[in-house]
């Protein structure tokens, strides 16, 4: 038997996504040295919403906002406190470090999709969880210690919210089927007006503008902001929760062998313990999903 094309399209989908965000943990780290993180992350998303309509008017698609209520909390989770928390995070924390105490999101979006959208968890969920959870305190090794405990706890904020903004993202797709693209574009644009209005309210270092500061928001705003997140709602619309949510743990660990090819910071021992936890909580997930769809055809 073969996995439907729309599956096969979103697993693609998948990949690709975990590949750009990889990236962009390392790049919003470095551009910390120009702008404030709240000053970035409005711009960013202002401008990553601006390419998303332009996107749906040259698709020629609805440009109508999906229900108003359920499109603002997903931008203000999703969005706003993500990624707000997050840059923040990165301030006293490194970028490997942020990027996986922020993928806790997993974790409590399974969890929330067990509260919110009644999903089942089943045996072989639990034992991916498991393993994964097992392959985090492995890389993040608690007993030396957290680093800032400010940092970490922005870091996890942002991990939760991200959670509520990906269960609640399923639950609208489920009751209002709006198209990926259109969900994103709205949420994205409520997000970053959230935004606008805490970067005025706190006060940052203003924007220091270089080279690597403009490349920095190109790849953001494009790929990381844009695209990124168009992919990540196509998942989420044709994979179950549990699955996207725990294969997304891909994201740290390519972040943590991107920062060790670039930056040189190579992982220790105990890191590729809990990289190899992390694969095998993937593979005991995927194999599950893999059946389910063989089964659906059968």
């Amino acid at each position: 038997m073969t996995i439907k094309p729309s599956s096969r399209g979103a697993v693609l989908a998948l990949l690709a996504t975990i590949l750009i965000w990889a990236y962009s943990w390392i790049v919003m780290k470095q551009v910390l040295q120009h702008a404030g993180p709240f000053n970035f992350s409005a711009l960013r998303y202002s401008l990553g919403a601006l390419v998303l309509f332009a996107a749906l008017a040259i698709t020629r698609q609805s440009l109508r906002p999906p229900p108003l209520l359920p499109t603002l909390a997903i931008g203000l989770c999703q969005t706003t406190a993500f990624q707000g928390l997050g840059q923040l995070a990165l301030e006293s924390g490194g970028a490997g470090r942020v990027a996986l105490l922020a993928y806790t999101m997993p974790f409590w979006s399974v969890l929330l999709a067990r509260v919110i959208l009644d999903e089942r968890i089943t045996r072989r969920h639990w034992i991916g969880l498991g393993l994964a959870a097992i392959g985090l305190v492995c890389i993040i090794e608690p007993w030396h210690g957290l680093g800032s405990t400010r940092s970490t706890l922005l870091a996890v904020c942002a991990g939760l919210a991200w959670a509520f903004g990906t269960v609640l993202s399923k639950r609208a797709f489920l009751r209002h089927k709006p198209s990926p693209l259109n969900l994103t574009a709205w949420q994205m644009l409520f997000g970053a007006l959230a935004l606008i209005v805490v970067a005025l309210c706190v006060p940052q270092r203003p924007f220091d503008w270089t080279w690597d500061l403009i490349a920095g928001l190109a790849y953001s705003v494009v790929l990381a902001s844009s695209l990124a997140w168009g992919l990540w709602l196509i998942v989420l619309h044709r994979l179950p929760t549990a699955i996207a949510s725990v294969a997304s743990l891909g994201v740290p660990i390519v972040s943590v062998l991107l920062a060790w090819m670039i930056l040189h910071e190579q992982p220790s021992a105990m890191e590729f313990a809990g990289i190899a936890f992390i694969l095998l909580g993937l593979i005991a997930v995927s194999g599950m999903g893999l059946r389910n769809l063989r089964a659906a055809r059968g």
